[in-house]
């Protein structure tokens, strides 16, 4: 007999306390594992989280490159993924040979790379970055430095329009749930919902076209740029009643249960990231009870990119 979401719920819950385990879960993870998680957020924070706690063994509701952040701020955690097949469009634009090969043709140049890539990616890395410190961290570096910036166009785009560096290479990656949306989408919601507040999130890949539109002046309102805790704090705070949200659908489920008096309503309703949404109650429960699936970062790999992760937070 096939176990019923509520049975799953319940199994998850003693198997996470049995086996001192502590569950991550992204925003835009499906709202059941929401629900089951200990941290709800971003992936750099998650991990960073999930370092100050006791637990023997994390189970990370993301995707691939989240979870081997996990690994490489946690190495004496065991780090599972609930779903090997749950990778990121945009930290697949880019590989470890690619890198090196754009480094050897920029011998001189300072590498920064978004959280959103793979840990090998990262050891080959300079500095880490997220969309929130992203012009910090650029701007940290010598102005007669070159600066290669990878993976996500938009965001690097939105960088060097902000600090106006002419010595700034970008790497052509993006993710493939928001490249789709334009300037004239999020005007026409601007138009319909006029005294909406217009939330952007900055630690994702998804929302960085959306920033560089901002920063180029391209639309109708100046949005919010707010971290995850500071979108919950605004929308508790504001007076505003409805709110247009320029990120992946998932957050939106956090937000409403959060906030029921009040309307989220997303740029795009098909803002939906196919990855994220490939982890289920039932496989968090399998990788509970079966140990599915090991994320293990190489020791040598792991303390390269520890170091461009250090970096990035000595400056923010």
């Amino acid at each position: 007999m096939t176990m019923l979401a509520t049975d799953f719920k319940k199994q998850v819950l003693e198997l996470k306390k049995s086996r001192n385990a502590v569950i991550l879960a992204h925003n835009y993870q499906v709202p059941e594992v929401q629900d089951v998680a200990d941290f709800i957020g971003d992936s750099l924070a998650l991990s960073r989280n999930a370092a100050t706690t006791k637990a023997d063994l994390i189970v990370f509701c993301g995707v691939h490159f989240m979870a081997e952040t996990a690994s490489i701020i946690c190495p004496d955690k065991k780090v599972l993924i609930p779903d090997l097949d749950a990778g990121c469009s945009l930290a697949s634009a880019i590989n470890a040979k690619e890198l090196l090969a754009w480094k050897e043709e920029h011998p001189d140049a300072v590498v920064v790379s978004y959280v959103n890539t793979t840990a090998e990616v990262k050891a080959l890395s300079d500095y880490c970055c997220t969309s929130a410190n992203a012009v910090k961290v650029v701007s940290s570096i010598p102005t007669d430095r070159k600066v290669l910036f990878l993976p996500d166009m938009f965001l690097g785009a939105y960088v060097a329009e902000v600090t106006k560096r002419k010595n700034m290479y970008v790497w052509p990656g993006e993710c493939h749930v928001h490249a789709g949306i334009k300037a004239e989408d999020i005007n026409k919601m601007l138009a319909t919902f006029k005294n909406a507040d217009f939330l952007v999130h900055p630690e994702c890949s998804c929302t960085s076209s959306t920033m560089y539109h901002m920063a180029k002046g391209d639309l109708a309102k100046t949005g919010y740029v707010l971290s995850t805790e500071g979108m919950m704090r605004h929308a508790r705070s504001s007076e505003a009643k409805q709110f247009v949200v320029a990120t992946e659908t998932g957050i939106l489920y956090r937000m409403q249960k959060e906030n029921p008096g009040k309307e989220f309503v997303p740029v795009k309703e098909d803002a939906v990231c196919k990855y994220m949404k490939k982890i289920s109650l039932e496989k968090v429960y399998n990788s509970l009870a079966y140990n599915v699936y090991e994320v293990r970062v190489p020791k040598n790999v792991a303390d390269r990119a520890r170091l461009a992760i250090d970096r990035m937070l000595a400056i923010s």
